[in-house]
């Protein structure tokens, strides 16, 4: 084949190609018959201290159903729409009729889950793709979870119901191309005006919200210069919400770029119980729990991918799980998801008594992803070549770990929140220069 200069690509259609230049690839159980890939997905072996025991016979059902879906619904699908970043929208319905969309609001549609339980549903959903655990902790643990806490009765029942069964799609709103870290200094803004509210501002990396049906906005008030939440319809005048392109994990989640250009909002849907920044503390409480709890799910696949693979895969006339050093990585793999298990369902009870701290969830946050990190990194050696396509779920997990790692604080932000939780000091702001005289 000849090799064109840039100045010439366009004549690159003319150039004869060979006859199989444009075959479709092969399909990877025949290209790789020695291992079978995740959309087969493999047994769960990670429960290696039998944690399944510390869980309710309702928990443990919420564990099963869940991952029955996921393996069965999601497994043969995911690297095909993780590889054309999109949405399968047709799961949706289906993922509704689960009974653990709404997690632990009680009432109005919504199941009524034990926090543990609304846990283990999202390591579960992560466990077979990451991508469709963070479209249902959007939805569910920050989106309804807001409408709940924060909204009035009315809104409660009009919007609930059809959210918990996933007939309408819902985001939330906080972060701004400005504001990451410093989410609370917040610029876009919320006038009062008659009956209603004008919403003028920009939000970034908004999961859900290029499909959502509702968005829950949250907005500077001009008058109180308070941070207030508002639920906003799509299309609704002056709303546009555009896809951010070229992510290299998450990619199946629909993150968007939201642009509110004199966005009227009428009075009966500003959410009358935030009305401060401080409001968005017990939404954050129960999202940050579940946000832990996605990158255990993620591990514990990783790790029954490549317990699998080790048994599967031979060299040098044996299967790699006979050799010292995988045997060791393996086990190490290990020892991390049942120490992530063990600090998460900690703090799920730690919520439950009521005694759990800001500074508690944002360790585990932090600490839970990190190690998620360093185990999908194992498993990514483990896999050799095959650790660097999605085909067998590592190399994808690997990618998604990535913005877990970074949203709902990013592992420094939680570190300084638990920092100044057990030394009463805060260090998120440089200290003020000094004078050298």
């Amino acid at each position: 084949m000849t090799v064109l200069s840039s100045a010439n690509r366009d004549a690159e259609k003319k150039v004869k190609k060979s006859s199989y230049f444009d075959l479709p690839p092969m399909d990877v159980s025949a290209a790789f018959p020695q291992a079978t890939p995740a959309s087969k997905f493999p047994p769960c072996t990670s429960d290696y201290y039998h944690f399944d025991e510390l869980l309710t016979s309702e928990e443990q059902a919420v564990r099963k159903r869940v991952r029955e879906f996921m393996e069965k619904e999601v497994a043969p699908i995911m690297t095909e729409y993780w590889e054309k970043a999109e949405f399968p929208f047709h799961i949706i319905p289906k993922l509704g009729a689960l009974g653990v969309v709404g997690g632990s609001i009680k009432g109005y549609g919504c199941p009524g889950l034990s926090i543990t339980a609304n846990a283990i549903a999202t390591a579960e959903i992560s466990r077979v793709d990451a991508s469709c655990g963070t479209f249902n902790l959007v939805h569910t643990s920050l989106g309804m979870l807001t409408i709940a806490l924060c909204g009035s009765e009315e809104q409660k029942h009009k919007y609930l119901p059809s959210l918990a069964q996933m007939k309408t799609v819902t985001c939330w709103a906080l972060t701004e191309p400005d504001n990451g870290s410093d989410a609370s200094a917040l610029q876009t803004t919320a006038t009062k005006v008659e009956g209603g509210w004008v919403l003028t501002g920009q939000k970034r990396w908004i999961g859900n919200s290029t499909f959502s049906d509702l968005l829950i906005i949250l907005a500077r008030n001009t008058t109180t210069n308070q941070v207030n939440g508002f639920i906003v319809k799509k299309d609704a005048p002056g709303l546009t919400v555009t896809k951010i392109p070229n992510k290299i994990g998450l990619r199946i989640v629909q993150n968007g770029d939201i642009l509110l250009q004199n966005v009227f909002v009428p009075d009966e849907e500003r959410l009358p119980g935030l009305n401060s920044f401080q409001d968005t503390s017990k939404v954050l409480a129960v999202s940050r729990v579940m946000v832990a709890w996605q990158p255990i799910g993620v591990s514990m696949g990783v790790y029954d991918m490549c317990h699998r693979y080790l048994k599967e895969r031979k060299q040098f006339g044996a299967p790699l799980a006979a050799f010292q050093i995988n045997q060791q990585k393996l086990v190490k793999m290990l020892g991390n998801v049942q120490a992530m298990f063990l600090m998460g369902w900690r703090l799920c009870k730690l919520y439950e008594a009521g005694k759990m701290t800001p500074g508690q969830a944002s360790l585990g946050k932090a600490w839970i992803s990190s190690k998620a990190r360093e185990t999908a990194s194992l498993g990514r050696e483990l896999l050799g070549g095959n650790g660097i396509v999605g085909d067998f779920l590592v190399a994808k997990a690997f990618c998604d770990l990535e913005p877990i790692y970074t949203y709902e604080g990013t592992y420094d932000i939680n570190t300084l929140v638990t920092g100044r939780e057990v030394t009463g000091i805060a260090s998120f702001k440089p200290a003020a220069s000094r004078s050298r005289l």
